[in-house]
């Protein structure tokens, strides 16, 4: 069956670096676009990043770009968010997802599969 499991999170200090990692499994990696997510205490989820499938477009928060990349291995069946100058703001439990196209949709509801989620606390 389709599973995503991420792994990477624990606590960094304000301004650390952190890689976070998808590993799938039951459906070829190669055909879908991987979306990365986050909630915050008392927060809705919100996208953090995504990458398509094929010429490998990648997309990001307004307030994340420069500081997070997104990249993927279809070898490894792995998708990576690197993480860096992190802020306290950035403590989130941290999702990824499978697209249920080969591109990234642009919304939640364009994903139709989760992962359980790696906690990122950021925090001197």
């Amino acid at each position: 069956q389709v599973q995503l499991v991420e792994s990477g999170g624990g606590l960094v200090q304000p301004g650390g670096s952190l890689r976070l990692s998808c590993t799938t499994s039951g459906f070829t990696l190669d055909y879908y676009g991987i979306g990365w997510f986050r909630q915050a205490p008392g927060k809705e989820r919100e996208g953090v990043s995504c990458v398509d499938s094929g010429d490998r477009s990648t997309y990001y928060a307004d307030s994340l770009k420069g500081r997070f990349t997104i990249s993927r291995d279809n070898a490894k069946n792995t998708v990576y968010l690197q993480m860096n100058s992190l802020k306290p703001e950035d403590t989130a439990v941290y999702y990824c997802a499978k697209s249920a196209y080969y591109y990234c949709s642009g919304s939640q509801g364009g994903m139709d599969y989760w992962g359980k989620g790696t906690l990122v606390t950021v925090s001197s």
